[in-house]
């Protein structure tokens, strides 16, 4: 979305405000649990597979604020998505004093890279955007306590100006590298565009190099989230935003056979549809479950808003998640989202990139998603049945 360096400030003002005033009380706005009871923003969830005795486990992470410093919640569940608890935090001190913290992610290493070991939890996220000489990074750290501690490894990327690095996103390549994905601003070519660098090491990042940069300057390639399919395929959903129009912030997709090469970085890739020729527009996530019992599998998508072909917004935003039995093909199918979002505002909070995660087998999907309740940004979630076999028609 445009202008996202809004999102750090205006959350830690309201994270300021809740905690000098008492508000008085409103109705729940989403349907579901509250993750935490105050601000909590871009949430991401995995679950534990590398990791001993501790496999199994859900770990959910969004970004957080004590006064005007910025903060990554780390939360675990041992009970597949039905509750969870605060197990650890992680402080960067590039992101304290208001200096701005936004859009964190979550990964677990299922190899080691140099000498990380298997199992090692990274978390990355962007850092600085409001410090008056900006030069916005995207900064890793790392935690082998199952998320208990954490401390900095390195930096993916540095901005040459005062423009901004957004969106970390980690794969693992075909060849064993640790990849990161996150979105441009710097190039003046381009107000936004996707790119790609890897480690071995998980120290020295190189091959920074353009996914997906648009042949229009003023498009902007976003928020990229990438999962790997069974048959080795690696799906990437993103969004592309442009001044104006029908289509602007349209989900698409694009595939890699490597997870590095993505072919001509001006091809956009695919717009997903349902068979009626709806669509989504604005942060979309993404995720990938097993069908119980048939040996496939399906992906989840959602995003912020959902439109009918026409372009008008369709009443199940906010409250409906699609899936796919076809690695992406075809029509997808619409399913009822766990977490129900009542607001209908385009902004840094509601049903913003909402983390999904496949629970029970891949019987059930647990999302967490993002609401105002009256003045402050929360976190919801809820686990729901998921639809055997949907996806194709």
């Amino acid at each position: 979305m445009h202008r996202r360096y809004i999102l750090t400030v205006i959350a830690a003002v309201l994270a300021l405000v809740a905690t000098l005033f008492v508000l008085p009380s409103a109705a729940q706005a989403a349907t579901g649990q509250k993750l935490r009871d105050d601000v909590g923003l871009y949430p991401r969830a995995l679950r534990l597979e590398h990791n001993g005795a501790a496999n199994g486990r859900i770990l959910a992470s969004v970004v957080n604020f004590s006064g005007n410093n910025g903060l990554g919640a780390i939360h675990e569940s041992t009970d597949e998505g039905e509750s969870f608890r605060q197990i650890g935090t992680v402080t960067d001190p590039e992101a304290a004093g208001g200096q701005g913290l936004c859009c964190a992610s979550l990964f677990e290493l299922p190899r080691p890279i140099g000498d990380l070991p298997t199992g090692t939890l990274l978390w990355a996220a962007s850092v600085g955007q409001d410090e008056p000489d900006r030069r916005m990074g995207l900064r890793v750290f790392r935690s082998n306590d199952v998320g208990r501690s954490w401390s900095y490894l390195s930096t993916i990327a540095t901005s040459p100006n005062d423009r901004g690095l957004w969106e970390p996103e980690f794969s693992i390549d075909a060849s064993g590298a640790l990849v990161a994905h996150y979105s441009d601003e710097t190039d003046p070519a381009h107000s936004q565009k996707l790119m790609a660098a890897r480690t071995v090491d998980g120290r020295t990042w190189t091959g920074h190099h353009e996914t997906v940069a648009s042949g229009l300057s003023t498009d902007r390639p976003g928020m990229a989230v990438i999962r790997t399919l069974p048959d080795g395929t690696y799906f990437m959903a993103f969004e592309i935003c442009a001044p104006s129009g029908q289509y602007a912030c349209v989900v698409h997709f694009r595939t890699s056979a490597d997870g590095w090469n993505w072919g001509d970085p001006a091809h956009l890739g695919f717009r997903p549809e349902t068979a009626d020729g709806k669509y989504f527009t604005h942060t979309p996530n993404l995720t990938w479950a097993p069908e119980p019992g048939t040996g496939r599998g399906r992906l989840h998508l959602v995003g912020q808003v959902l439109h009918h072909a026409d372009g008008t917004r369709d009443a199940g935003t906010g409250r409906t998640v699609w899936t796919n039995s076809d690695g992406g093909n075809g029509a997808w199918r619409e399913i009822p989202a766990p977490v129900a979002v009542a607001s209908q505002k385009v902004d840094f909070c509601t049903n913003y990139s909402s983390a999904l995660l496949p629970v029970s087998g891949g019987s059930r999907l647990l999302e967490i998603a993002t609401d105002w309740d009256g003045d402050v940004c929360k976190p919801y979630f809820a686990t729901a049945r998921t639809k055997r076999g949907a996806g194709r028609h």
